[in-house]
């Protein structure tokens, strides 16, 4: 399964990056997000159309 992953600003919350990554790559990202203070948003990435 892949993620889709973004960086917010840390005054109005728009995203500042987006990336798509693979379930395994998710905590290693939580948790350098955790480490210095930045806000995410998580949410499965969609398929792409067949």
């Amino acid at each position: 399964m892949r993620f889709e992953i973004r960086r917010l600003d840390e005054v109005d919350g728009t995203t500042v990056d987006c990336t798509v990554v693979d379930a395994a790559s998710v905590n290693r990202i939580v948790q350098q997000a955790a480490a210095v203070g930045q806000r995410l948003w998580i949410r499965p990435a969609e398929a792409p159309a067949s």
